[in-house]
């Protein structure tokens, strides 16, 4: 089985590296005690890329995995809906 986000695997992969880089970054910045404002602006900015990545894989997901299901109809199709709205409800409440 494929998953939704599999033709842009690496591409996801290389933007989660430059969060990860994003996040070792405002640890070093705590560690050495700079402005709080200047820290935020990078937690900020660490928030809108995960935001970003997370859209991109739900967008990937209802385009596939959904469409999919959607194709197949019954409970299958349901499941997948009712994931789908999960998943946008818990990234709206985020």
């Amino acid at each position: 089985m494929q998953h939704g986000y599999a033709d842009n695997k690496s591409a996801h992969i290389k933007r989660m590296r430059r969060i990860e880089g994003q996040v070792r970054g405002i640890n070093k910045m705590i560690e050495s005690d700079q402005y709080c404002i200047d820290i935020l602006t990078q937690v900020s900015a660490v928030n809108k890329a995960l935001e970003a990545v997370a859209l991109g894989l739900l967008d990937e997901h209802l385009k596939h995995c959904v469409a999919d299901a959607a194709g197949q109809g019954g409970e299958v199709a349901d499941q997948k809906i009712q994931e789908a709205s999960a998943a946008i409800a818990r990234l709206v409440r985020s």
